[in-house]
């Protein structure tokens, strides 16, 4: 199978502020095209594009393509389970909206430190493990969006898990709000395939600051911006799969021109992609390096950097890319650790910091901005 998979999250639309208001024509074609060139991955869930993803999953690929054409994932969400029969009402829904017969990938949607109640509570591990011995699901897994600690514990107790899906790009590999490089760590430890979501973060990597896409362009003229994004993604040994969400014939004919005989980032390309992040972080809201010494003393055990790191993430997004993942992160983050609008003002933070930050001040513009 070819290493790039079509995300159906981000999709041509007929009405830009409709999230929902899919162009199937053009939809029609991209999918065409995308199979045509070999390319048989597509991946979903209930909630993309205001609800409608997976409805045009069964117009534009399932009432139009073989069955054994492609392959097609979906996911269990957390947030619509409230009892156990929920599960099957679900996944029966999800049967009849994708028209798909089955499901060759089925994830639990978005595992972290909450959801995880609920899906342990709901026995949902067991559930999609039922669901392929039916034969109704051909290997399970679960997306992620939480840090590494967690991910380690999850893989432990579930070892059953065939795959993960977990954000992994350039620019959150060292991100100490992200932490891509440690849950690719964790996964690859415990043996399982990583599937790749936010390559190119919805599009913030497509836009990068002029001496980067200089950068680039000296390396090699003929590859597009975003390509450098998931070529570095796709490079990574244990990455089974890279997905792109493509709103645009545009971008599908890019991103199937490089992926179509995939080439592997060589040394001095991978030293260029970390030197890329490097410059794309000194563009930075908050120049926090990250050393922790704030934290040692805070009486509200405050994660001063982790913050600051998803604020800055927050701040690189492009306007257009529409929801981000940070507040999620964030949000999982205050479970183990005080909220930013916890700080009591001691300054003991500031009195630590080797950089002389205004640590107070931005916790106050974090709050702001998260926790709205």
């Amino acid at each position: 199978m070819k290493k790039l998979g079509f995300g159906l999250m981000r999709l041509p639309l007929v009405d830009a502020e409709d999230a929902g208001s899919i162009n199937i024509p053009v939809l029609e074609e991209m999918v065409d095209t995308f199979l045509a060139k070999g390319f048989t991955y597509f991946d979903t869930a209930w909630m993309y594009c205001g609800g409608k993803s997976e409805e045009a999953v069964k117009k534009v690929l399932t009432s139009r393509h073989r069955r054994d054409s492609f392959t097609l994932t979906t996911k269990l969400p957390a947030y619509m389970l409230k009892k156990e029969e929920d599960r099957e009402w679900l996944f029966n829904q999800q049967l009849e909206r994708t028209g798909a017969g089955y499901f060759d990938y089925y994830w639990l949607h978005d595992v972290n430190g909450e959801s995880l109640q609920t899906f342990e509570a709901l026995h949902c591990f067991d559930f999609i493990l039922q669901k392929k011995k039916a034969g109704l699901v051909k290997h399970v897994g679960f997306s992620y969006h939480d840090g590494p600690e967690l991910l380690d514990e999850v893989l432990t107790k579930h070892p059953e898990m065939e795959y993960v899906q977990l954000q992994l790009n350039y620019l959150d590999w060292d991100s100490l709000g992200v932490q891509s490089r440690a849950c690719y760590e964790v996964a690859t430890k415990h043996g399982k395939p990583v599937i790749v979501m936010e390559p190119v973060k919805g599009g913030t990597l497509a836009k990068v600051p002029a001496e980067v896409e200089a950068l680039f362009e000296k390396a090699n003229p003929d590859m597009s911006v975003p390509s450098w994004a998931i070529r570095f993604a796709a490079s990574h040994e244990n990455v089974y799969m890279v997905l792109s969400g493509m709103s645009n014939m545009e971008q599908l004919l890019d991103n199937t021109g490089y992926m179509e005989n995939f080439v592997p980032l060589t040394e001095e390309e991978d030293r260029m992609m970390h030197m890329a992040a490097d410059m794309i972080n000194r563009t930075i809201a908050i120049p926090c390096t990250g050393c922790s010494y704030c934290t040692v003393n805070c009486p509200m055990n405050i994660a001063i950097p982790r913050y600051f790191s998803l604020y800055n993430a927050e701040m690189q997004e492009v306007p257009e890319k529409g929801w981000t993942p940070q507040s999620g992160y964030y949000d999982r983050l205050t479970l183990s650790f005080g909220k930013a609008s916890d700080c009591l003002k001691c300054g003991q933070c500031e009195a630590m910091c080797p950089q002389h930050l205004p640590i107070r001040k931005y916790l106050e513009i974090v709050a702001e901005k998260f926790e709205e």
